[in-house]
């Protein structure tokens, strides 16, 4: 089995961040999201996997992940050049997957417990199609199951009157038979080759579909507050219930509590940190407070501040902030300071789509 995992995508509900990074490289948990999506097929026993990416992210892409070698897997890196939909993914990855069978992943997709338990009951069922579902509370932002007698008997792709809760999520199982698929629809209205128009194919020339329910938890980080909660459910699985681990400097005014990770050369001063936190190499917190449920990343500085339930990205300082930040994303250099001058103003840089909230 191999499997293709998407590393494209402009991901323009993201923006600032995305204007200059991509989207996949986003840290949750201070590790970029694709990983978690590596990890979840090499954890599975894969070895042969297909980086599908665009154009502009190629390069940076290709820096970020290697050959594989860090996971003991290989990646063979696939170029989609136009955004023409998921469908299109699995089109133009067939010369790379061949005959064999394989799982599709979003790299932009976390979900916890790995992905090991959906491969076997894809080769259970002896399914041709396996969709991995999960109920949610908004179906209309996804590509929708409707289910009758426990078989899927169309998949409707965001439809404004969902037929079910359960959202196709970025997890698929095929063998070659999506391909006839995939080379037989047409483009949707908004010009792209939709994989829900691909599996309602498989369902109409009687392909078996099978699905599997995901009993945990499963996170599309398309929006920042989706980036949030992935980031506060990770940090909690991730650091469990073992004491903090501390390879920084945590001088004697300083008050550590709950699970935290300080990386090797941070230095927390005349701070309180309360978990699940994880902060970075090389980042300074100082006279500051920081809540549960914040990533920091590193080389930072934090001074005479509050933070929480927040992502961090690398270099970033916060200084003298009066009123304490929460649920927000900070990309990465990005400065906020309190202006000591006269006289006193508020001075922005802000990139398209930036979001400002002013007390």
């Amino acid at each position: 089995m191999k499997a293709l995992i998407t590393s494209g995508g402009k991901g323009t509900r993201l923006r600032p961040i995305t204007h200059t990074s991509n989207k996949h490289l986003i840290p949750i948990a201070n590790k970029p999201m694709i990983h978690y999506a590596i990890e979840a097929v090499a954890g599975a026993g894969i070895k042969d996997i297909g980086i599908v990416y665009n154009p502009d992210t190629g390069n940076e892409i290709r820096n970020a992940l290697g050959s594989g070698s860090h996971w003991d897997v290989r990646f063979a890196y696939i170029l989609q050049e136009s955004p023409m939909g998921l469908a299109h993914v699995v089109k133009v990855s067939q010369d790379f997957i061949g005959g064999d069978s394989f799982v599709f992943y979003l790299g932009d997709n976390v979900v916890v417990g790995g992905i090991k338990r959906f491969i076997e009951d894809f080769l259970r069922d002896g399914s041709n199609c396996h969709l991995v579902l999960s109920k949610v509370h908004d179906p209309e932002r996804f590509g929708v199951a409707e289910i009758r007698d426990g078989k899927i008997i169309g998949v409707e792709e965001k439809p404004k009157k969902p037929r079910s809760q359960y959202a196709v999520t970025g997890i698929y199982l095929y063998d070659s038979s999506i391909f006839e698929a995939v080379n037989n629809i047409k483009p949707s209205p908004r010009g792209e080759l939709e994989i829900s128009d691909a599996h309602h194919y498989l369902i109409r020339k009687g392909y078996r579909v099978g699905y599997s329910e995901i009993t945990g938890w499963w996170k599309d980080t398309g929006k920042p507050e989706d980036l949030l909660e992935a980031n506060r459910l990770t940090l909690d699985r991730i650091i469990g219930d073992h004491e903090p681990v501390i390879n920084g400097s945590v001088d004697d005014a300083s008050d550590i509590a709950g699970k935290v990770i300080i990386g090797k050369g941070a230095k927390i001063i005349r701070s309180s940190i309360r978990g699940p936190v994880i902060i970075g190499e090389n980042t300074i917190i100082e006279n500051s407070y920081i809540g549960p449920f914040t990533s920091i990343d590193y080389d930072c500085h934090i001074k005479n501040s509050e933070v929480e339930y927040s992502i961090i990205l690398e270099k970033c300082k916060i200084i003298d902030a009066d009123i304490r930040i929460e649920r927000s994303l900070l990309g990465r250099e990005a400065e906020i300071v309190k202006c000591h001058s006269r006289p006193k103003t508020q001075k922005f840089i802000i990139g398209d789509q930036s979001i400002v909230e002013l007390v």
